[in-house]
């Protein structure tokens, strides 16, 4: 995500005019009214008002009005992520994601063809560079000193034709409010909202984008890159065991690596990789765009033909075939860190397309849905041995078969262990007895009101509707996530808790203590 870069580029934009910032306060205030207002109108009157249109280059966009405020949201959903990198180039979808706010070849430079020359030779000396870090211990410093200093003399050149910054001050300047990205392992979305007479200006900047990207900047955003992971991962034992835990309970499928990239990676990925990734994988019906709010459908429509029929059509990439072998027996890693303990128990599941996923949706709200939750109850409230405990599907991703995460953090006197064996004691009554049939009707009642949440804002609608169409195969499917769930019978949930709650399907990572650590074995 680039939220601290955003954060940044808001102040500036503060200064820029008086008469921005109010509009820019007025827009994020109708926002927040209108977020703040429920949908009235039932599931399926929201979806007949949905339209769809399939450009001709393969792209799909998904259309509803609503009149209530005078602004909408777009989001983009690209069907790519970090599961579909291969090794050596782990990150490039996330580093691809910051390279899309930097500019086409008229947006973001004072010069374009000197600019390009610049960055054309800087590729060229990190192409040398490159080679010479690969030798390792036989580097020649002395080339290596050489190859930097010129490097960096390229940056400095470079940098006076350009503006990196451009595209999002123009948009914040017109109104833009929420201007961001985010790359997950399944999927990479572009997302803000507008004034509702701002959707050419919308359709005009995110279809230039994916017609003319230049990477521009590109090493010295992969500097602010390494220093994300930094801050995520290296310097955070909470990342860090994460990164752990995914390493040991995949030992095939692409869920296993980093998002944001191994560390070696980043700093070894060029332009030029970079630009064969959104070659490769931002082909228009790779990607869907849904557009909620004050809108005119056949204007939506129009522009959408004028502006993102440029794109050329391309094939689409070719989907992850590795399948992750089944787990034959438990796995476990542990880290010491001077820190709070930490617990995370991980299985095996399907991915969201299976019949018992929303099964598993039940058994998270169950477990974990607030203070009235089992494992609240039990190593919160009653035991006192957890400050924090909860449950959560769907990690790293949902596209393929994915895990479902139990976790707790030891309260002061107690242990990863006792932690430990209290969530399996919880896990046991899954498989021995049958929930409550109050259980399960809370269960049903808290969807139906988190999907009603999820559809008040245009923003939060459009990224739903993003995601269904990719995750499920259609955005309709949003509409039919209540049914499976009513579905959902006490029986299914004990069944699922012994078919996948099994030790051989387990994976446990702990942070712990030297101190805690020494508890734990001598219990």
């Amino acid at each position: 995500m680039r939220k601290l870069r955003h954060a940044l580029s808001v102040s500036e934009s503060i200064a820029l005019t008086r008469t921005g910032v109010r509009f820019n306060v007025f827009i994020f205030l109708l926002l927040i009214l209108y977020a703040t207002t429920l949908y009235a109108a039932g599931f399926e009157e929201i979806e007949q008002k949905i339209s769809e249109h399939v450009l001709s280059n393969g792209m799909k966009f998904i259309i509803l009005e609503r009149h209530e405020a005078p602004v909408f949201s777009g989001h983009i959903c690209v069907n790519v992520g970090g599961a579909d990198e291969v090794i050596g180039n782990t990150g490039i979808a996330h580093v691809f994601e910051h390279m899309a706010f930097k500019g086409t070849t008229t947006l973001g430079t004072k010069d374009y063809e000197k600019e390009k020359a610049v960055m054309d030779k800087m590729d060229e000396v990190y192409d040398e560079l490159r080679a010479e870090w690969a030798k390792g211990r036989l580097a020649d410093a002395e080339k290596l000193k050489q190859l930097e200093t010129e490097f960096k003399t390229l940056q400095e050149e470079a940098s006076q034709y350009s503006d990196g910054e451009e595209y999002t001050k123009i948009l914040e300047r017109e109104g833009a409010v929420d201007v961001n990205a985010g790359t997950s392992a399944d999927f990479t979305v572009y997302f803000y909202s507008l004034p509702s007479n701002k959707v050419e200006l919308w359709m005009a900047f995110e279809s230039e984008r994916f017609i003319q990207p230049v990477m521009r900047e590109f090493f010295k955003e992969k500097d602010v890159i390494k220093e994300e992971r930094r801050r995520s991962v290296e310097s955070r034992p909470i990342g860090r065991l994460l990164e752990e835990l995914k390493g040991i309970a995949y030992l095939a499928h692409p869920y296993g690596y980093p998002v944001i990239g191994h560390m070696s990676d980043i700093n070894t990925t060029t332009r030029a990789e970079a630009l064969k990734f959104f070659e490769e994988h931002y082909a228009p019906s790779n990607m869907v765009a849904a557009i909620v709010g004050d809108v005119d459908t056949d204007e939506v429509i129009e522009m959408a033909e004028k502006y993102f029929g440029r794109i050329p059509h391309r094939p689409n990439p070719p989907h992850v075939e590795t399948i992750e072998p089944k787990q034959l027996g438990e796995r476990r890693v542990k880290i010491v860190e001077q820190t709070q303990p930490l617990i995370v128990i991980a299985y095996h599941k399907p991915e969201a397309r299976h019949p018992d996923d929303a099964v598993f949706d039940a058994i998270t709200d169950i477990l974990a849905s607030g203070r009235t939750s089992r494992l609240y109850k039990k190593l919160v409230r009653d035991e006192k041995i957890s400050i924090s405990a909860g449950a959560f599907p769907g990690y790293p991703g949902n596209k393929y078969p994915n895990l479902f995460v139990f976790y707790s953090f030891p309260a002061q006197g107690h242990t990863n262990a006792e932690n430990e064996k209290a969530i399996l004691g919880e896990i046991e009554r899954l498989k021995t007895d049958l929930v409550s049939e109050d259980e399960l009707n809370k269960v049903k009642r808290r969807a139906k009101a988190g999907l009603i949440r999820s559809l008040r804002s245009n923003s939060g609608l459009a990224r739903q509707l993003c995601n269904y169409e990719f995750l499920m195969g259609d955005w309709r499917e949003l509409f039919k996530s209540l049914e499976r769930i009513e579905q959902v019978t006490a029986e299914d949930i004990k069944r699922i808790a012994n078919e996948y709650f099994i030790d051989s399907n387990r994976s446990v990572a702990e942070i712990v203590t030297e101190k805690s650590e020494s508890e734990t074995e001598g219990k």
